[in-house]
């Protein structure tokens, strides 16, 4: 009887310890098949696929009228994947010595003890034909991010089409199309259109949680980096996975989104004649007259029609070719420079309208009132100032057709350098414009300067002290003028559209930064002494503009510095109805006639004028 009672009790605790075990897997499965089978089978599903990105298509950049600033071209491509074998890989190396393209090799020299290594890791005998090419890109493709590797990036198209007859059928191998940004004209605008560039550690931080990756490239500087996020695009992904079956499937993931396009204010026939322009009085100037700038602006809207600055570069080399870069970083001109929005100079004489302005408004002067000009103004004998000539008796117009510096000296003393500073604010020196793609504030003399004495007041409202422009800041001021006292925010781009260029996204609308202080009246006496610089034949800018068929307001402007002297040039028109206004710095150009050359070689293209 007791061993009967044992028995059972066996028997319950097996059947127990069998429950137990039973319950176990069933909560198991029951928690793997039913609260996380979705997140195991894709897991699993994962585990045996492969995610594939597509290459990301930057959107296009457009000057005013459509044409192509950059584009993307389309470039075929020979990628091979990890599994192919080194027959096939000597197979396709014979073809592409018969077409001559170039292939990938990044194999660093060696040792033949490391020969012998790579050839045991990469399963090859050590006598295979084409063997250090074979050890080139299987070493390649070892260090490879991705699991498809570019083996000749950069076929031709008769080319692709013979490789692509020969390589049918053969596993791991395809011939792709690919986009290949480019400047249609490399040397147009760099320093406005921009480049693209591997991205930094830093930039990498900023940008890893908006889908950026270390091996992306981004715009550094310009257009291209001001319109990233714009420009950038976005990548598609597939994944291709085995099913139960044994099939390989496709499935897309992400549809690919190009990039939208960039419209500029730009005109690329009036940017090219800036280039040119700059590029023949810089030369014909001399001695140390090097580098320059020229900026055009738009006085409806201040768009920039053209900006220009010498001198510059090939975008398309520099974007390729990394010792290009170290050329242009040791020259001593400075080629990537932007002078035309980044550059500050001092202006000189080209700031005396700003100062005529102040001292009208403020009712220092009238325009009959005249101060006697003996050529040496020495009110201050630690800050005299030297006049070109003894002009004599001069008025307001007069002395601005002159370029009296005796006037504008006596005229500041009396103004006082916080008025002067005020008026030159609302004409935009000193300020910045607004434009969209980084510049300079510049320096206006007393707002900037520590230890101002009233001395230095003097020098100051003849355009020298610390005065420096940019010239975008002096085209600026002269549309400022042009447009009766309203300036507009300075831009570049014109609209943003999808990348098939159907559809506007944004578009730029004028915008007031700033209204001129200025009666009328006031503004009419200066404008009208700005063509007497142009019309009359004692006017500083008559021998290049006296029989000019449009008729310019203008203000000439020679600015001290080290070296020969900066040549300055400001100017509108057709000053009755103005369209355009100009601004050019030549750097020790020392003779303003040359400057005047460049303002009117862009009028010439403006007006569709033949150039006397």
């Amino acid at each position: 009887m007791q061993r009967q009672q044992s028995q059972n009790r066996l028997y319950t605790v097996c059947a127990v310890v069998t429950l137990t075990v039973f319950a176990a897997f069933a909560a198991r499965l029951a928690d793997w098949q039913l609260i996380h089978g979705e997140e195991f089978r894709e897991m699993a599903h994962n585990a045996g696929s492969i995610t594939e990105s597509s290459e990301r298509i930057r959107g296009e950049i457009l000057d005013r009228n459509g044409s192509g600033l950059v584009v993307n071209e389309t470039r075929c491509r020979l990628t091979v994947d990890r599994t192919v074998t080194n027959e096939t890989l000597a197979y396709i190396l014979d073809l592409l010595a018969q077409t001559g393209e170039n292939r990938t090799d990044e194999l660093p020299v060696i040792t033949a003890e490391d020969t012998k290594a790579l050839c045991r890791r990469y399963g090859l005998n050590g006598d295979e034909k084409r063997l250090r090419d074979l050890l080139a890109i299987r070493y390649s493709m070892e260090n490879a991010e991705t699991d498809t590797f570019d083996l000749a990036p950069n076929l031709s198209q008769p080319h692709a089409g013979y490789l692509s007859e020969r390589l049918q059928g053969i596993d791991g191998v395809e011939i792709k199309t690919r986009f290949v940004r480019q400047a249609v004209n490399p040397t147009l605008a760099p320093h406005l259109l921009g480049a693209l560039g591997a991205i930094s550690a830093e930039e990498y931080e900023a940008l890893s949680g908006k889908g950026y990756h270390l091996s992306d490239r981004i715009g550094k500087f310009g257009v291209e980096s001001a319109f990233e996020s714009t420009l950038r695009g976005v990548a598609g992904e597939k994944q291709t996975y085995t099913n139960a079956d044994g099939e390989t499937v496709t499935v897309t993931k992400t549809e690919p989104k190009p990039g939208n396009t960039v419209w500029l204010t730009i005109d690329s026939h009036l940017q090219a004649t800036a280039n040119q322009a700059l590029s023949e009085n810089i030369r014909a100037a001399g001695k140390d007259c090097e580098s320059g700038a020229a900026v055009m602006l738009n006085v409806s809207d201040f768009s920039v029609l053209a900006a220009a600055s010498y001198p510059n570069f090939d975008l398309n080399r520099y974007s390729a070719y990394g010792e290009e870069y170290a050329r242009l970083l040791s020259d001593s001109r400075a080629p990537l420079f932007d002078r035309a929005f980044s550059g500050i100079f001092a202006c000189g004489s080209v700031f005396k309208p700003c100062v005529a302005l102040a001292a009208l408004q403020e009712g220092i002067v009238t325009p009959e009132t005249e101060i006697y000009c003996s050529r040496i103004y020495d009110y201050y004998p630690s800050n005299p100032v030297a006049c070109m000539h003894y002009h004599g008796t001069e008025n307001l117009t007069t002395a601005l057709t002159h370029s009296c510096n005796y006037y504008f000296a006596e005229t500041g003393r009396r103004l006082g350098i916080k008025k002067i500073d005020r008026y030159a604010e609302q004409l935009g020196l000193g300020e910045l414009t607004g434009v969209e793609t980084g510049e300079s504030s510049g320096i206006l003399a007393g707002r900037d300067s520590d230890n101002w004495a009233p001395g230095n007041t003097v020098q100051a409202a003849i355009g020298q002290s610390d005065n420096a422009f940019t010239p975008l800041q002096l085209a600026t001021c002269a549309a400022t003028i042009a447009n009766d006292g309203k300036r507009l925010q300075t831009h570049i781009v014109s609209k943003i559209t999808d990348y098939e260029r159907t559809t506007t996204i944004t578009e730029t609308k004028s915008h007031l930064s700033a209204t001129l202080q200025v009666d009328k009246k006031h503004l009419k006496t200066v404008q009208n002494a700005m063509c007497e610089v142009t019309r009359n034949p004692e006017g500083t800018a008559y021998g290049v503009f006296g029989d000019y068929p449009v008729t310019v307001a203008a203000k000439t402007g020679t600015a001290e510095n080290a070296g020969s002297d900066h040549a300055t040039f400001i100017c509108y028109a057709p000053a009755e109805k103005p369209e355009v206004a100009v601004a050019v710095v030549l750097e020790h150009g020392e003779k303003g006639v040359y400057a005047m050359n460049v303002a009117k070689a862009l009028l010439d293209g403006c007006f569709q004028k033949t150039a006397n």
